[in-house]
């Protein structure tokens, strides 16, 4: 997680410095066009991992692809900043409920923006998800903890 975040913050910085990183850990590339994911705006990993769709602990596991290249959520971003992406079949949004829509809409377009945000604040990654999503894993996080107490008397 936080070597991919490095990397992103090295390509980008003005003056990148030289390093000597290991084969892995050069670029992450899109596993459906194959093409570098250059940046964490770019990222459908990321994106989902605001969203709360991918947890922390399954970030340095999971597939990387450009937001574009995944359609089925790329066409919920409305955003003047971002050209909108065309989904054609039965999961395009025209052939889905309109109550849902507007819900992923929103959803999606919020943690967008977010992660537009986030080369420019000085957070850390498990802070980068929406407000709600930090919200619901901190209580599930209370809750097991709270289980494990409870079933462990000595501790």
């Amino acid at each position: 997680m936080v070597i991919r975040q490095k990397l992103w913050m090295r390509r980008n910085a003005p003056n990148p410095e030289p390093s000597t990183m290991a084969k892995c850990e050069q670029g992450y590339l899109c596993d459906v066009c194959g093409k570098d994911v250059d940046s964490v705006t770019e990222s459908d990993l990321y994106l989902r991992y605001v969203m709360g769709q991918v947890p922390p602990d399954e970030l340095h596991r999971s597939r990387e692809r450009h937001i574009r290249c995944n359609p089925s959520v790329a066409q919920f971003i409305v955003d003047p900043n971002f050209e909108p992406v065309q989904l054609d079949g039965p999961f395009a949004k025209a052939s889905l409920d309109p109550a849902y829509v507007a819900e992923q809409e929103a959803l999606v377009t919020r943690a967008w923006r977010r992660l537009q945000e986030i080369p420019n604040l000085a957070v850390h990654i498990i802070e980068y998800p929406l407000p709600e999503v930090r919200d619901r894993w901190q209580r599930e996080a209370d809750q097991i903890r709270s289980s494990q107490t409870a079933n462990n008397p000595d501790g």
